[in-house]
């Protein structure tokens, strides 16, 4: 069973997002060579419970940090430590918070200093894909389409896509509020009150 939204939950959802919108730029500017990938965890809970709302992902089946921290080659959800980024690396920081019971979760690839040509094609090509799929998250179109839009960005420009973490047929996964449901791509399932997450991961 896929769960709709009222206007006032999608409202809450909303202001969680923004929270994690807020962590995510106040982060930016602190992710520089030198940094230890810790203190950038610390900084984000501490932002995070400024703004009344609780870290969503520390705690969460046992997971231990803020913040999901995955430098250069590692796909997804590594778990920040003692590392210390250096010049030339992508770091992939994914973010949560919870407010009054509802989830936000975004997640943004960020440059370490100078990248060379080919992380920085690799950031650009993802963020195209992302809008070509937000363009295709209309209500009346299929899950497919919105996959479609983007393997198709990601073939014309030469990257390998990791079909199982780039669409996942849309993944609702607002954790505790409903259980994560991968929606049928198939199914015509986009419409008003419908709520999704659309995680492209480089």
């Amino acid at each position: 069973m896929v769960h709709t939204r009222t206007q006032r939950e999608i409202e809450k959802i909303s202001k969680s997002c923004q929270i994690v919108a807020d962590t995510l730029i106040m982060l930016e500017k602190y992710i520089a060579p030198g940094i230890p990938v810790s203190e950038l965890d610390r900084m984000a809970e501490e932002f995070i419970l400024s703004r009344g709302a609780r870290p969503a992902f520390k705690g969460y089946m046992g997971y231990p940090a803020t913040l999901c921290v995955s430098i250069d080659d590692a796909v997804v959800h590594g778990i920040p430590g003692k590392k210390i980024l250096e010049n030339g690396q992508i770091v992939g920081i994914d973010c949560g918070a919870e407010l009054n019971g509802y989830y936000g979760d975004h997640a943004r690839t960020f440059a370490v200093g100078e990248v060379n040509a080919e992380k920085e094609k690799l950031m650009a090509v993802t963020f195209e894909s992302l809008n070509r799929a937000i363009e295709q998250a209309v209500p009346g179109n299929h899950v497919g389409d919105i996959g479609y839009a983007v393997q198709s960005t990601q073939k014309v420009m030469v990257f390998q896509w990791f079909g199982s973490w780039l669409v996942t047929g849309l993944e609702l996964h607002y954790m505790r509020n409903h259980k994560s449901q991968i929606l049928d791509r198939k199914s015509k399932v986009i419409y008003y009150t419908r709520v999704c997450a659309l995680q492209l991961n480089q």
